[in-house]
């Protein structure tokens, strides 16, 4: 069974019991140099939440990336885990060449655009993935969850842009379309446009429904259901 077949299976028996939401809403990453560090999370265009300190001995910041619910924190007495040490932290973008060119753009190195053969995707460097072969390039179906990037901060804890748009089923519901940021609406609505292109040339005729049928379209995508036709 693959690791998709797996997810599929655990999507499709929700929890009937639980009743307390637990949100995913702080990562904690460590850092040898914690003003150095500050300054490459800033540098990538993230938010600064906080900077706390008490006295000499301890100090936390908080940065949260464009779009998402989650946080990282580091800083000094923070955690023990060794600097470098976090690996395949996901940051899951609607266009993968789009979030190339920032970081590019603000001088941040970050790998080529790579995929995988079959289910794995890691490169040498990267063993916290799932086996150890790269594909350069995005993935020629471009198929959603299957076209990477990589990058790293200065102390070496690895990122990985993740392109994703179209979810699995079940991983949100098709009356809940929502979007992190206007830039993941512009990009559904750019592929909506290109449907239904495509849907008219099918027709033969322009839709004048073409709202109905570009919301049908969204909703649909987000919940990983059939597309319209």
């Amino acid at each position: 069974m693959t690791t998709l077949e797996i997810d599929r299976d655990a999507t499709s028996k929700p929890s009937t019991s639980r009743n307390v939401d637990m949100k995913l809403e702080v990562v904690v990453i460590p850092v040898s140099d914690v003003d150095r560090a500050k300054t490459f999370y800033a540098r990538l265009g993230w938010r600064l939440d906080a900077d706390f300190a008490s006295g000499d001995e301890w100090r936390v910041i908080q940065f949260t990336s464009p779009g998402s619910a989650c946080s990282v924190i580091f800083g000094r007495n923070v955690t023990a885990a060794a600097p470098g040490s976090a690996r395949g932290l996901y940051l899951i973008v609607s266009d993968l060449e789009a979030a190339r060119k920032d970081l590019l753009d603000r001088g941040i190195a970050v790998s080529e655009s790579f995929h995988g053969a079959g289910d794995v995707h890691a490169g040498p460097d990267e063993p916290y993935l799932f086996g150890s072969v790269r594909v350069s390039g995005a993935d020629p179906k471009r198929g959603s969850y299957s076209s990477f990037a990589s990058f790293s901060d200065p102390d070496g804890n690895g990122w990985l842009f993740q392109e994703v748009t179209t979810r699995l089923p079940g991983r949100i519901a098709a009356d809940d379309t929502t979007f992190a940021s206007q830039t993941d609406l512009a990009a559904a609505l750019r592929r909506a446009s290109v449907a239904h292109g495509e849907h008219e040339k099918r027709t033969g005729g322009h839709d004048e429904n073409w709202a109905d049928w570009y919301a049908d379209y969204i909703v649909r995508e987000q919940a990983g259901q059939e597309m319209p036709s």
